[in-house]
């Protein structure tokens, strides 16, 4: 039995021997080198664009009004729903009016009274019973009657607190029992006009000095469009153009910028006051410019650079000096001089000298 048993492993040994021709295994445990990895690349050329500078911004109501009451009161009602549309005129607070209520009464009461009295000495003055300046007296005691029960009734009227323009109305500031007016016109509510709405934006002045240089030595065109668009926060274009309006005179010392307004029409609501946002306008037509895609831009420790195929489909970062936008592309003021070849997708996974695979870059759709 022993035998037989030695006779069996025998085999075993002999096909684990140093004839083995079985290749190791790559690295990473394949079969061998990793293939370079594909990206998608442009040629760079020089071409016409339309220049549209990308500026900050943020949302303006066109109209803000502040609801304040006019009289003192205790506030009985409030007669809206916050953050609900409201037309002007409409009623928003009610206060409690007994006192002015009485004080009209009385006032009207007094009024009466004095018309009594002039018509009385006025049919005395033709039989010389009261003299004419007893009739003066008495007509402006009734012109001073009447004004005071002018201003009762406009006090009982503003116990009745109304909406000065249509808008949306944000939350109230005091609730039921609160006494208002009390030696201030008492904040109630805000009302805002949301549709439209304007969008307040700034320049650098020294941009626009730039291409007002290159406008006067004939390397730019300005454009006479006042169509402006939005970027919402989300990175979405907002839907609807809007159109600038106002441009300032004057450079903020502080910033040294020019502020601009634009209105938008804002039928969904989307654009709340202070929202920011960003604006693009086409400003100038440049005929001889190089420009490349913002993904293909990326910025590190030296500044902004690209990536580049270069010899031998190497990899290789190009330290570059952008200029305002054209469209959804930069232009290169410096470091690209047309030709060359460069990375738009893929490019996260290109490092500098490793080999890569270019493809000529998909559109899309």
């Amino acid at each position: 039995m022993k035998r037989l048993a030695l006779l069996l492993v025998l085999p075993l040994f002999a096909a684990c021997g140093p004839n083995d021709k079985n290749p190791p295994a790559g690295p990473g445990g394949g079969m061998g080198a990793a293939p370079p990895p594909e990206v998608e690349v442009i040629q760079v050329a020089r071409g016409a664009a339309t220049l549209t500078p990308e500026l900050p911004g943020r949302v303006e109501a066109v109209r803000s009004a502040e609801v304040r009451a006019r009289v003192e009161g205790i506030v009985e009602k409030r007669l809206f729903k916050e953050g609900s549309d409201v037309r002007a005129g409409q009623a928003l607070f009610q206060l409690d009016n007994r006192t002015y209520r009485t004080a009209a009464k009385a006032a009207e009461a007094d009024v009466f009274v004095k018309r009594l009295k002039l018509s009385r000495v006025e049919s005395l003055l033709p039989i010389k019973a009261v003299t004419q300046q007893e009739v003066d007296i008495a007509r402006a005691e009734l012109k001073q009657a009447e004004a005071l029960l002018a201003r009762a009734e406009l006090d009982l009227e503003n116990t009745t607190v109304p909406a000065p323009i249509s808008g949306r109305i944000g939350r109230a500031q005091v609730t039921e029992g609160a006494l208002v007016g009390r030696g201030e016109a008492t904040l109630l509510a805000t009302i805002e006009q949301l549709d439209p709405v304007n969008v307040r934006f700034t320049q650098p002045n020294a941009e626009v000095l730039r291409m007002k240089s290159a406008m006067a030595a004939g390397k730019m065109q300005a454009t006479d469009s006042r169509s402006v668009q939005l970027i919402l926060e989300s990175g979405q274009a907002y839907p609807h153009q809007g159109r600038l309006f106002f441009s300032d005179m004057s450079v903020d010392p502080s910033t040294g910028a020019i502020t601009l307004k634009a209105e938008f029409p804002n039928p969904q609501r989307l654009l709340l006051p202070g929202t920011f946002v960003r604006v693009r306008q086409d400003q100038a037509v440049a005929p001889d410019v190089i420009t490349v895609p913002q993904r293909a831009v990326l910025s590190g420790a030296q500044g902004q650079f690209v990536m580049l195929v270069g010899p031998e489909n190497k990899a290789m970062p190009r330290p570059v000096k952008l200029g305002v936008m054209a469209g959804d592309q930069f232009v290169v003021e410096d470091g690209l001089a047309g030709g060359e070849s460069l990375i738009v997708v893929g490019v996260q996974k290109a490092r500098p000298g490793m080999v890569v695979k270019p493809v000529p870059l998909k559109q899309a759709g």
